[in-house]
């Protein structure tokens, strides 16, 4: 089989820290374009894609792509393609189409003629929630034909069942800590933690533990599916001993339940600290200084934007006076609330979507 095109996407902004973790992955030739990251691969490198990246909000195989200019050409074009080869026919599938400055223009008539081409060439259901996804983008009258391998989004790790309100998305934690130069070598403590997903993904990272080792994925239930590769891939699961500890804390009792919770099931609780703590009452642990990372409220959502301000002011004076040595990365909507924690920010990223907003992401050098 020739090598096809895998795309794995991500939030606008962070493909260049994607690329990144593909390549230390051993992705060769991954390279950053917007929305994600591509490179050429088979059916095991999607495996390994979505197995490994920590970042990628999905990985999609991109099989097919031609010219089309009209309904009829399309519904042709479709039905030409190995469907065989990919789609088992017990399996149902759903088409998702987007059409920009095309002939085709009608996405939802474009879905009803590959959906009737595809059914017809291989006697396949339609529909239904458990489908596999055939994404197809229309783009200057070019029609590219992708498979959604992933099912489930991949920040469904299978481990946080118990969130609070305005979770971080763990893919997008995983990528804020690559940009805030974490590579696992260090602790982290995040005093506003909610469910834990820093910390989790922070801890997971130390201890070098996949993230897909607990799910299950679209591509297992294609008939380019390799049961045995699969096996050995996942037998080769591991996790490596170290004596760093993370920590987290937060107000409210809800909260820290949640996180211990969901660090037992990612097992990782014995390295995982969670306290219930005020930001005035947060202390530094003892050992190594190490990276401080949150996601405090922003005003947008969750209470009055206003009050936040001495919120922030409290946090800085706290870092300030008890962290030294300490990175510090704060990821909010609004650049004058992380102003406003006097902390000396030398760098600020481009805007990041995150549940319908921007976020920034502002970090410190060391606190001296």
């Amino acid at each position: 089989m020739k090598p096809f095109e895998i795309f794995c996407a991500c939030p606008p902004g962070l493909e260049p820290y994607l690329e990144a973790e593909a390549l230390e992955a051993g992705f060769k030739g991954a390279t950053a374009v917007p929305g994600g990251v591509q490179f050429a691969g088979l059916w095991p490198n999607v495996m390994r894609a979505n197995l490994t990246l920590r970042g990628a909000s999905r990985v999609l195989a991109r099989c097919a792509s031609c010219r089309c200019f009209n309904l009829s050409q399309l519904e042709k074009q479709s039905r030409d393609i190995e469907w065989a080869s990919v789609l088992r026919t017990d399996v149902p599938v759903r088409v998702d189409v987007t059409t920009r400055k095309s002939k085709v223009y009608h996405a939802g008539a474009a879905k009803e003629r590959i959906e009737k081409a595809i059914s017809e060439r291989l006697r396949l259901p339609i529909g239904g929630d458990d489908a596999i996804k055939i994404m197809v983008r229309i783009e200057d009258n070019l029609c590219t034909f992708s498979i959604d391998t992933s099912g489930a989004p991949l920040h469904q790790r299978g481990h946080k069942e118990a969130v609070g309100k305005a979770p971080m998305r763990e893919t997008l934690a995983a990528l804020f800590l690559r940009v805030s130069g974490y590579n696992g070598a260090e602790p982290v403590l995040d005093p506003m933690c909610g469910s834990g997903t820093f910390i989790l993904e922070a801890a997971e990272i130390a201890r070098e533990m996949l993230p897909g080792r607990s799910r299950d994925f679209a591509f297992e239930q294609l008939a380019s599916f390799m049961p045995e590769r699969w096996s050995d891939m996942r037998s080769e699961l591991s996790k490596i001993d170290t004596d760093l500890r993370f920590y987290g804390s937060d107000r409210k009792d809800g909260a820290i339940n949640n996180a211990n919770e969901n660090a037992v099931r990612a097992g990782v609780g014995e390295i995982c600290q969670f306290s219930k703590a005020s930001i005035s009452d947060l202390q530094r642990p003892e050992g190594p200084t190490g990276l401080v990372i949150l996601n405090p409220p922003y005003g947008a959502r969750i209470g009055d934007k206003k009050q936040l301000f001495s919120l922030y002011g409290a946090l800085g004076q706290t870092l300030k006076s008890r962290f030294k040595g300490w990175r510090v990365a704060i990821i909010t909507t609004d650049t004058s609330l992380a102003q406003s924690s006097g902390l000396p920010f030398s760098d600020t990223s481009a805007p990041i979507p995150h549940g319908g907003l921007k976020v920034r992401l502002h970090q410190t050098t060391p606190l001296r």
